[in-house]
């Protein structure tokens, strides 16, 4: 095994360029398909391209908002005293990368803006403790748990078809929770990744006499400058309002009240209630507006890659659609589907498909009628078929660079010093998800 992870990981060092790079190479492959596969004119393609470029942007918004969010709740006092508590008890680099796996899938299949980043927290804080921890290895494995996310609370795709309203319906229906991640399978697919990805994980540490890059302690432990503080400042009102508890209790209060009505109400989960929940929870843990701030203003420095590249892929997105490869790829699966091995395509696909349309929402948009035309005209299960979607997104989500910049901004490491670790998970998390998507058909 130790063979294989240092062919993959020097693969990745050789050839594997940043993210942005990454998206910009999509996007060139995505128009040269557009045009060699589907026989698209370049001007329309290139109309699209540019016309789907900011099509997302409220989503890319909401991508943002959640994870900043996250950071803020990942890194409130409360949260860190428990995480700091909890990293106490490790004392050996295995273990460590156990804890650091199970934190960051527990806290995707939780919600997956907080996982992706608490995991990267824990992550730090335990390579920091422990001596002889693989830094680009715990870094990896605390962001391997976000595949979590697929069989999880904020699986989107089960999610938005659970909910009444959504834009499938007419042709799908309201598939309840029950039927897709609730059901036996997935609840014992979640059991079987949350047991045996940390033991893998654990089993990829390099072994005794073997190199190991431990974090740079001295950079990582380097006070930092204290600002200048105003004499006066303490006195004003100003100060004493950025600084009040009255106002971030009054305020988070309400909108808690504001949560708990829309479901006494009938309303649902949808991503601006979880994105507002997360919001005045972070105000309630971290006690006043400033401090609410300034970790909001930490959580932003995370984010910077995702607002700069989910437009590419917006674009990418919008020459699929518009191009019909989408179809052209679910449709070369579907003809050798089965009712019973539908599912199964549909997580092959959704797979391929996710490295141009890494989101759950925006990728069910593009592939999700083809599927769902498909399971109907064949009589496969659409539940099944749904979830499949979601799962091989999440899948792919271990590759797919794009949602590994939270990671990378928290850890400060290169894409090419995880990858090679990413890519061994992703053999192990194929085969579980693949074997429980044909065990349910």
């Amino acid at each position: 095994m130790q063979r294989v992870t240092a062919f993959f990981t020097e693969l990745m060092r050789r050839y594997l360029p940043d993210p942005f790079v990454f998206a910009i190479g999509l996007t060139l492959l995505t128009m040269a398909l557009a045009v060699i596969v589907q026989g698209q004119a370049v001007t329309a393609l290139t109309t699209s391209w540019g016309k789907g470029f900011w099509a997302l942007l409220a989503f890319t918004t909401q991508m943002a908002v959640i994870l900043a969010m996250g950071y803020v709740l990942a890194t409130a006092p409360l949260t860190d005293r428990f995480l700091n508590r909890l990293v106490s008890h490790v004392d050996s680099p295995r273990m460590a990368i156990i804890v650091a796996t199970l934190v960051g899938g527990i806290g995707s299949y939780l919600n997956w803006g907080f996982g992706l980043v608490v995991g990267g927290i824990v992550a730090r804080k335990l390579a920091l403790r422990v001596k002889g921890v693989h830094y680009p290895l715990i870094i990896a494995s605390a962001y391997s748990g976000f595949t979590l996310y697929g069989l999880g609370l904020s699986a989107s795709i089960p999610v938005l078809i659970s909910t009444k309203g959504h834009p499938l319906e007419a042709q799908m229906g309201i598939i309840p929770l029950s039927e897709t991640i609730f059901s036996p399978t997935m609840l014992i697919t979640s059991l079987v990744t949350i047991v045996t990805l940390p033991l893998l994980n654990a089993w990829l540490h390099p072994k005794a006499g073997q190199p190991v890059k431990e974090i740079d302690r001295a950079l990582e432990e380097a006070p930092k400058a204290a600002p200048a503080l105003d004499m006066d400042e303490g006195r004003t009102l100003a100060n004493r309002l950025n600084n009040s508890r009255v106002l971030s209790y009054v305020i988070g209060a309400i909108g808690m009240a504001y949560v708990a009505l829309h479901f006494v109400q009938g309303g649902s989960i949808d991503l601006n209630l979880i994105n507002f929940f997360i919001l005045f929870l972070g105000i309630l843990l971290l006690g006043t507006p400033i401090r609410y701030v300034e970790k909001l203003n930490e959580g932003i420095r995370t984010i910077s890659g995702i607002i700069l590249q989910y437009p590419f892929y917006a674009g990418i997105m919008a020459i699929m659609a518009s191009s019909g490869l989408v179809n052209t790829l679910s449709e070369a699966f579907v003809k050798v589907a089965t009712p019973a091995t539908l599912p199964f395509w549909g997580l092959i696909s959704s797979f391929v498909i996710n490295f141009f349309a890494p989101s759950g929402g925006g990728h069910w948009v593009i592939q999700g009628p083809f599927m769902i035309e498909a399971a109907k005209t064949i009589g496969a299960s659409v539940g099944h078929t749904s979830t499949a979607v979601m799962l091989g997104n999440a899948w792919n989500d271990l590759v797919q660079p794009f949602w590994i910049l939270p990671a990378l901004a928290l850890s400060k490491l290169k894409l090419k010093d995880i990858m090679g670790y990413t890519v061994i998970m992703m053999f192990w998390i194929g085969i579980v998800y693949s074997v429980a998507i044909l065990a349910w058909g």
